[in-house]
């Protein structure tokens, strides 16, 4: 099978997050979140070859600002190229997020509940519930017309058994894996803070990564990308050994490594 699918990850960690999933058959893509400002937006999609005019849709996660808070510049900025992709967003996110409903009647806003089965940019996109303490939040399953396969999810303190079914029998995943948790306990975080990142609501540590990681291995997975890196309580080289770790014990042949904060990294 030939790898229809490419991951474009613009930005990944607290402090904002994008990415484009792209069928590379036909150029056409969908942006999932935009919480970055514009310059590195067309700056990142231009290192990553991927035309902005071939953005046929953008994908919320939830309502927190580093998923968010450059959306409203970003469609400005693609408006001004003649390029309007609509918006899907989860209602409840949408009256939560002072960024979304600034769009109101500028953009094409549109329903999304985990459960729906889109189809965009010729991709069958299925959204699925995630663990996080927002209005709501998803991740999404991601497959071409030939049946490649991409799973993504961050922010979720638990992987539910709908996202573990989302994230089953794909080539690429991106898969969170956010905190270690001896950093997270000794490191400067407000007790409450520290509580609300390791709670079933919160993120995915290195550990609890790796154990989906083992629960997802299969023959078809050939590159994992951990995702939403915390820069306060990991580093970038724990959770690619911890994620490493599980795919050499089983002997297995799929590629891991980082999305970084302010660098792309394209997987395909």
């Amino acid at each position: 099978m030939d790898h229809r699918l490419k991951l474009h990850v613009l930005a990944s960690g607290s402090y904002g997050n994008a990415a484009v999933i792209e069928d590379a058959a036909t150029g056409a893509g969908v942006l999932v979140d935009c919480g970055i400002c514009k310059r590195d937006f067309f700056a990142r999609v231009d290192e990553a070859g991927f035309d902005p005019a071939n953005l046929a849709a953008v994908l919320i996660t939830h309502d927190h600002g580093d998923h968010t808070k450059g959306l409203g510049v970003v469609l400005r900025g693609l408006a001004k190229q003649g390029i309007a992709p609509a918006v899907y967003v989860n209602s409840a996110v949408r009256l939560a997020s002072k960024e979304i409903r600034a769009l109101e009647g500028a953009c094409d806003l549109r329903a999304l509940a985990s459960g729906d089965a889109l189809s965009l940019a010729g991709m069958s996109v299925h959204a699925f519930a995630t663990s996080h303490d927002a209005a709501a939040s998803c991740g999404f399953r991601f497959e071409s017309s030939d049946g490649d396969a991409l799973g993504f999810v961050t922010d979720t303190g638990i992987v539910t058994g709908e996202a573990h079914e989302g994230l089953s029998n794909v080539r690429i995943l991106a898969l969170e894996s956010n905190h270690d948790v001896r950093m997270l306990q000794e490191g400067p975080y407000p007790y409450p803070v520290k509580r609300r990142i390791g709670s079933d609501v919160g993120h995915l540590s290195n550990v609890q990564a790796a154990d989906e990681l083992d629960a997802l291995l299969c023959a078809r997975l050939e590159q994992v990308v951990a995702m939403h890196i915390s820069q306060n309580n990991n580093t970038y080289r724990l959770p690619e050994e911890s994620l490493a770790a599980v795919v050499s014990r089983a002997s297995h042949g799929a590629t891991v490594q980082a999305a970084y904060q302010g660098m792309l990294v394209s997987v395909e």
